[in-house]
């Protein structure tokens, strides 16, 4: 069973040493941080322990800088607090993705208390995220909860009228997903790079476009489903489709105004740049005006959202890009599972 912060008092929690495990791997450009979603949504676990009485060391890795330090002042900016220790880039470290129990032992060994408040990273079966959990006892942050909550309630929801929105990158764990809600959802709308192998699975020719063709034969049965929708035009650009057009958007946007339950992970087309990034703006807005429950998902479509504005339009923004999709398809997440979530 999941323990969870909240089920510790302030007497519990009192001077003692909290290792925080958060994500704060995020796109940095000339030393500045561009998504800040992603910590700021660490605060609520981050205050509730300090204002506890806690002494906390926050714990995360990161792809974009080798070293926090020239991140700090931002982070302590976004998270409106000093009071708290930053341990390096745990991914700097051998131990961390061989998963070394040694090396989580030596994290464990100054604090009392570990919190797992990195669901984005619970996929993961690394020392910060699953051997930690041997040394210490363990329990789910705030955010960590929200996560599981919300991926939850739209997975058990009711099958009518809810809407499964999938593109991007990443085929391979995103067939998974629409396969797992294939008999959960009324629609599944697919675009990006997923779209594509939909299409040449269906004969279509895609050109240069990207695609995955050891994914094809799976993408045909799905096909067979009469709730997966695919796009039926698109945005050419250099022989490459890297947008949805507007009859697809228009078929969509219809299905997405009839929704009351709306999943969405991945963007339509190659949104970095603005005359690409209109059927994933469309999208969002058919989203927005459709009064649905939503929750949105995965990294690009995340920084998008943050960039335009609109991540208070949405009913919850997971900071989980392959978490989300995992616990979507159905699959066990390593650092839940550390935790003691599927034990029942």
């Amino acid at each position: 069973m999941l323990r969870l912060i909240t089920e510790l008092t302030e007497k519990d929690l009192s001077g003692k040493k909290v290792l925080i495990r958060v994500d704060f791997n995020v796109p940095v450009e000339n030393g500045k941080i561009l998504e800040a979603y992603r910590i700021s949504a660490h605060k609520e676990t981050v205050d509730y322990l300090i204002n506890s009485g806690s002494v906390i060391t926050l714990l995360s890795h990161s792809t974009a800088v080798n070293s926090f330090e020239p991140l700090l002042d931002q982070i302590k900016t976004i998270l409106g607090t000093e009071n708290f220790s930053l341990y390096e880039n745990v991914r700097k470290f051998k131990g961390e993705e061989e998963n070394s129990e040694e090396f989580a032992r030596d994290l464990a060994k100054p604090c009392d208390i570990y919190v797992n408040d990195a669901f984005s990273e619970s996929h993961r079966n690394y020392a910060s995220m699953t051997s930690v959990t041997k040394f210490l006892p363990s329990y789910g942050g705030l955010l960590l909860i929200k996560e599981i909550e919300n991926l939850e309630k739209v997975i058990r929801l009711p099958k009518e009228n809810k809407t499964l929105i999938i593109g991007g990158a990443k085929v391979e764990i995103k067939l998974p997903v629409i396969e797992n809600f294939i008999d959960k959802s009324d629609n599944i709308l697919v675009g990006g790079v997923v779209a594509n192998v939909f299409l040449k699975a269906s004969g279509i020719d895609i050109k240069k476009s990207l695609t995955d063709d050891k994914l094809l034969e799976k993408a045909k049965k799905l096909l067979a489903y009469s709730n997966v929708a695919i796009p039926n035009d698109y945005v050419f650009s250099n022989d490459m489709i890297l947008d949805a057009g507007p009859k697809t958007l228009e078929k969509f946007s219809v299905i997405i105004k009839k929704s009351k339950i709306i999943i969405w992970n991945g963007p339509l087309g190659k949104t970095e740049i603005e005359n690409l990034s209109q059927g994933t703006k469309a999208i969002a807005e058919a989203i927005i005006n459709s009064g649905a429950f939503s929750v949105i998902g995965g990294g690009d479509t995340v920084a998008f959202i943050e960039k335009n504005g609109l991540i208070d339009k949405f009913n919850y923004i997971s900071t989980g890009g392959g978490a989300m999709l995992e616990f979507l398809a159905g699959n066990k997440l390593p650092g839940l599972e550390a935790l003691g979530y599927y034990n029942v």
